[in-house]
């Protein structure tokens, strides 16, 4: 495991998380219920809550944690994160999830990212798979994936509780493999 190494794109720095992140991050994503709305975790109260989840990241690096905070290079602004949430050593392939604040959304951010992530993944540290999964309710970051160059693999019904209608969404897995990613 390569661990999280700074990336970059044409507007993008992808690097590790630090503890000044935090109220950057509390500002731009972390507190924001509608960035919030279709992931697991629960929208900041405060600076500390982004702080603390930091510093758990940071600790994690030492495990090889892939976790990039996305970084705007013109302003230096701290615009969301990029993350590998879970990693399949023995099969080789790793899932991704990402979160922006909203108001950086439809500026291609995320799937600029995204190809980057990917790209690092499947070349650098030679990977087979990369996977990313939404919940129906979310087309949008369905979007993201198609345009970074994945494909939508299964859908799974009724298989994640939407948080904010307290009603059973289906849940959607799109990938990519090494194989397609270099034909591509």
């Amino acid at each position: 495991m390569k661990g999280t190494k700074l990336l970059e794109t044409e507007r993008l720095i992808l690097r590790k998380f630090k503890i000044s992140d935090a109220a950057g991050m509390y500002k731009n994503w972390g507190s924001d219920k509608k960035a919030n709305k279709y992931l697991e975790w629960q929208t900041h109260k405060n600076v500390e809550d982004s702080k603390n989840i930091i510093k758990l990241w940071i600790q994690e690096y030492k495990k090889g944690a892939y976790n990039w905070v996305v970084e705007l290079k013109e302003t230096g602004e701290v615009i969301g994160s990029i993350t590998g949430v879970h990693v399949y050593e023995k099969e080789n392939y790793v899932e991704v999830g990402y979160c922006y604040g909203s108001k950086y959304w439809g500026n291609g951010y995320a799937t600029e990212a995204l190809k980057r992530v990917i790209e690092y993944f499947l070349i650098d540290c030679n990977m087979n798979l990369v996977e990313a999964k939404y919940i129906s309710g979310n087309p949008k970051s369905g979007m993201v994936m198609k345009r970074a160059g994945m494909k939508m693999e299964a859908i799974l019904k009724e298989r994640m509780i939407n948080k904010y209608t307290n009603k059973l969404d289906d849940l959607i897995i799109y990938s990519i493999t090494q194989k397609e990613y270099k034909k591509g």
